[in-house]
């Protein structure tokens, strides 16, 4: 292998807008000619040497050039890299297996800010049988795996072992106690308490002899591998001809033991039916982070569980996700490759990863897509685990007050506020196709979501794909109503449509019929609009016709996650592990899902007027029986009159009549929410008459308030 270094370009830093030293990518670019075509693998230094991003490529010269392009056609992430690096270096490899190999070397040598970082890097509890042993014995071992040393795992905690292993010596009494118990009690002469009490065979007072004992140890692991009917039928057939030669004790003691076996085996349900070797990997993501949750599948039964969670400090995809969790289970060596390793998507390209895979294993390894049947089944249950993975480490991330006010730091620093907003306010547009437009806003005080401060709005007053005036237009009426209401000349304001005193407390007007503070009494500190530019500049210019000047104002561009300020005409970018970036990406998630759930809401009902209203003799009582009923309109369409008829009140006349109106019509085509890019899909089973998204169901909706805002202000 050859290594080549390209020159330090330590002297071309500069500083940014922001006033932070910044490499120019070009003092240290090296020509182009002196790069290989070669595999290999490059490291990007700073200039203090340290390394901060490790990469492999099947040909280092596109792949290196690629990096030096015009800073403005990086991706923002790829841009902060090599403006805060100061010299690239390079190793050239025989093979793309070899440059896996030595990247994953390189990342756990180096640990590049900018490389993926994991941050479960703990080894996992597995069931060990010291079979090279004289006399085996069964315990929990972590870490590297040792010749001569049958394994099963890894747990996820190693309590289930335990909990296993206890069920099992009732069964197969193997010794467990460590060296220094047996010598001890080979050397006095008698058992330990597991002797007595007949959860070991004592070989260390010669209850049974080694042969016997290496027997017994041979029988736990062909019934922990999965080799458990012929066992359980010799132990159903002891005990039948026990029971027949009226030795009833032997009997009722062969039953405990088959019903221990059974309740170990209950613990390990199987969930592929061919009985395969398999890991399963998914992936859930964000913009930020990652949720990586793996399965292992052992005699087709799930012998471990274990999960990391990344920051994605680095421009990555699924694909790329998928190999470097690949290289964090399988490069340490602490863990065997099995027969099958199943994922979400293949890396790119996926012939090195399985190679090295095969190496690994010493035999043929099959990485793969799973497609259909139990291993496609078993993947949605991973992904599903991989989802939840991330929505709990984020709500541990949301409910820690120290990182709260970190991030609100953060962002006062970032947006040079006076003081840190403890009440922000974000605004999105949903819309499909133009249709149905309607808007959110959510409010997030001291860094958590105050959900019974949300508004929604319907905007009525055009209709088109123009979110940029409908930003404006939401943006105005919310502070309208919020002028109405604020202190003016020392005592606050009675709103314009009321008449009469009203009631007051040192937090604003109160509402005389609930007690309750108006809806639009309190300003935020900082108000987030969902979008760049030209979102910021309308809302901006809504805040200028109205005369409010006090209230910072900042959009967040989704595609690279850039805050955008009025008249700035470059973003501001914060660090992928900001927790101030973070916030601003959970408020403007949270307004988004708001928006979306109230046009799914809107667009149902819509749909359901064209659908059912017509349908002679059925009423608003039983067409929301109907779709209360199945659901969604695609499974109400599918029903058969008999099942039709099922639903209180509809009688055979009835369902007949609505499965031919229905019948009569074509379903109609899919919708594209043109302000997201989402698939709307109206067949998943929501429990509603509405669409769903790509995105999770509301779960925990708020309360909401509608504001129409066809009214003159």
């Amino acid at each position: 292998m050859t290594v080549t270094a390209v020159r330090d370009g330590s002297r071309g830093v500069r500083p940014n807008r922001y006033g932070r030293a910044m490499a120019d990518p070009s003092t240290y670019r090296p020509a182009p000619g002196a790069i290989p075509t070669s595999p290999g693998v490059y490291k990007f230094r700073d200039a203090h040497g340290r390394v901060i991003y490790v990469g492999k490529a099947k040909s280092l010269r596109p792949r290196l050039s690629s990096y030096f392009q015009d800073i403005a056609g990086l991706h923002s992430r790829t841009a902060t890299m090599v403006t805060t690096a100061a010299s690239v270096e390079w190793t050239v490899v025989g093979t793309e297996v070899e440059a896996l190999q030595l990247e994953y070397s390189w990342i756990k040598e180096f640990d590049p800010r900018f490389n993926v970082k994991y941050r479960d890097d703990k080894s996992y509890p597995e069931l060990a049988v010291t079979l090279n042993e004289e006399f085996p014995r069964v315990q929990v071992m972590r870490g590297a795996h040792k010749k001569g040393v049958r394994y099963f795992g890894p747990y996820g905690h190693a309590w289930a072992i335990r909990e296993t292993v206890d069920l099992m010596l009732r069964v197969f009494p193997v010794r467990t106690c460590s060296n220094g118990v047996f010598k001890r009690a080979k050397q006095v002469g008698r058992p330990c308490l597991l002797g007595y009490i007949g959860k070991c065979a004592a070989p260390c007072v010669g209850k049974i002899s080694q042969a016997e004992h290496a027997e017994l140890a041979e029988e736990f692991c062909d019934f922990m591998a999965g080799r458990t009917g012929g066992y359980l039928r010799r132990l159903e057939q002891q005990m039948k001809e026990a029971a027949a030669a009226m030795e009833y004790e032997r009997a009722a003691r062969l039953r405990d033991d088959m019903a221990a076996l059974t309740r170990a085996m209950e613990k390990n349900a199987v969930v592929l039916g061919d009985g395969t070797d398999a890991d399963l990997l998914a992936v859930a993501e964000d913009e930020l982070e990652a949720a990586v949750q793996i399965f292992h599948v052992r005699g087709g039964r799930v012998r471990g569980q274990r999960g990391w969670v990344t920051d994605k400090v680095e421009d990555i995809d699924t694909p790329a996700l998928v190999e470097h969790a690949l290289q964090q289970l399988y490069g340490g060596g602490t863990e065997s490759v099995p027969r099958e390793v199943l994922v979400p998507a293949l890396p790119e390209p996926a012939g090195p990863v399985q190679e090295w895979l095969t190496g690994l294993r010493g035999s043929q390894v099959d990485l793969r897509v799973p497609q259909r049947g139990d291993k496609k089944d078993l993947m949605i249950t991973v992904q599903r685990n991989a989802q939840q993975g991330l929505a709990l480490h984020k709500t541990k991330r949301a409910s820690d007050l120290t990182t709260r006010s970190r991030a609100l730091q953060e962002i006062a620093e970032a947006l040079e506020l006076d003081s840190v907003p403890l009440r922000i306010e974000c605004f999105d547009i949903s819309h499909l196709q133009g249709e149905d437009v309607v808007a959110s806003m959510v409010v997030f005080e001291d860094g958590l979501a105050r959900k019974s401060e949300y508004r929604r709005f319907q905007i009525k007053g055009f209709e088109g794909q123009d979110d940029v005036r409908s930003m404006h237009e939401v943006v105005g009426r919310r502070f309208r109503r919020y002028l109405r209401e604020r202190e003016q000349t020392g005592e606050w304001a009675v709103p314009e449509e009321e008449d009469g005193p009203q009631e007051t407390t040192a937090n604003g007007p109160v509402d005389p019929e609930t007690g309750r503070p108006r809806r639009f009494a309190y300003p935020p500190q900082l108000l987030v609009v969902d979008g760049g530019q030209p979102q910021v500049a309308a809302a901006k210019r809504a805040l200028d016709e109205l005369g409010i000047d006090d209230i910072a104002l900042c959009g967040l561009a989704k595609r690279l996650e850039e805050v955008w300020l009025p008249g700035q005409d470059d973003p501001v970018v914060l660090p992928r592990s900001s927790e101030g970036l973070y916030l601003l990406q959970r408020v403007r998630d949270e307004a988004h899902r708001f928006a979306i759930t109230y046009q799914r809401a809107k667009r149902g009902k819509r749909f359901t007027a064209g659908e059912l209203d017509s349908v002679p003799g059925l009423g608003e009582t039983r067409r929301q029986a109907l779709l209360k009923h199945f659901g969604s309109l695609k499974k109400l369409r599918a029903a058969t009159v008999d099942q039709l008829c099922e639903v209180p009140g509809i009688g055979r006349r009835t369902a007949e009549t609505v499965a031919a109106a229905l019948a009569s019509r074509p379903p109609a085509a899919p919708a594209v929410n043109t302000a997201t890019g989402e698939i709307i899909d109206d067949s998943a089973d929501t429990g509603t008459a509405g669409p769903v998204t790509s995105r999770p169901p509301d779960r925990e909706a708020p309360t909401d308030h509608t504001t129409h805002l066809t009214e003159t202000p």
